[in-house]
């Protein structure tokens, strides 16, 4: 049996939400085998981040060394970044021959659900890097912004920043948790208005792709710590597992919604879902 081999590259969350944790458990539910190389340790709960020490970045290359030689990589999801540093020599490494043709999910994380930030300007400039590595990269809005340094409003803002991003040489890009204005969508379940909607456009260089669209009511919930680390893991998951870029998005989807779900009803914040409990 091959079981894909997922290396997830990203923080570690003391309270198990989101981060290499969220990865750990999302990897491991979708049937994957998961590994790590964290870039930064950082001391948060669903209320908030009480502090944060980035590793050395030697020590990132050297834990994505040791598995990539031993037990080999079938994708890779990278997340919190930690410092400039480390987005420069990751991305140096992700383009060697051994990895060049293995297919990277980057979800560009600049901010905790809690609110906290965790890319400062410096680390942010870098990201463009690993926008090109990227097969696919998975922002949300505000991240958006920050990326292409501009205001994003509505449809058609996304659809120009996304182009110039493509332009500049970025691989695909899935825009998160987008609210449309008002209008309406039709599909076999018949015709909804967008007003209470959650979108997932892509963008790609690829013409049959662009302007694919998912969308879902919201789920009303405070337990979404993780949401964009659950959903970028699982995407990697299924890529490494063979499958096409859109099953793998539309799979992932499914996963996230589902953990939305299951929840477990932690903390006192922005609660944890409940990956562990999917079965898709």
């Amino acid at each position: 049996m091959t079981v894909p081999r997922i290396l997830s590259i990203a923080g570690s969350d003391s309270g198990g939400g989101a981060g290499i944790q969220a990865d750990i458990k999302t990897i491991t539910a979708l049937g994957g085998h998961a590994m790590t190389a964290i870039t930064a340790i950082t001391a948060q709960n669903t209320v908030g981040v009480a502090d944060i020490l980035v590793a050395p970045v030697e020590m990132v290359i050297a834990q994505i060394d040791a598995v990539v030689g031993d037990i080999g990589v079938d994708a890779i999801k990278i997340g919190m970044i930690g410092s400039a540093e480390i987005a420069e020599a990751v991305a140096d490494r992700l383009s060697e021959p051994d990895l060049a043709d293995v297919p990277v999910v980057f979800d560009p994380v600049m901010v905790a659900t809690s609110g906290s930030i965790l890319s400062d300007p410096a680390t942010i400039e870098y990201f463009v890097g690993l926008l090109r590595l990227a097969t696919l990269s998975t922002p949300n809005l505000d991240e958006l912004r920050a990326l292409a340094g501009a205001d994003v409003r509505d449809e058609a803002d996304i659809a120009e920043v996304a182009a110039r991003l493509i332009g500049l040489g970025s691989g695909d890009l899935l825009v998160t948790g987008v609210r449309l204005p008002g209008g309406w969508v039709e599909d076999e379940r018949g015709r909804m208005a967008t007003d209470g909607l959650l979108f997932d456009l892509l963008y790609s260089g690829r013409p049959e792709w662009n302007g694919v669209n998912w969308y879902a009511e919201r789920i009303d919930t405070d337990q979404d710590h993780g949401t964009g680390c659950t959903l970028s893991s699982a995407i990697a998951t299924g890529l490494g597992a063979g499958l096409p870029l859109i099953d793998a998005i539309t799979q992932a989807r499914d996963f996230v919604r589902s953990a939305l779900l299951a929840a477990p009803g932690l903390g006192a914040g922005h609660g944890p879902m409940g990956q562990g409990s999917v079965h898709l």
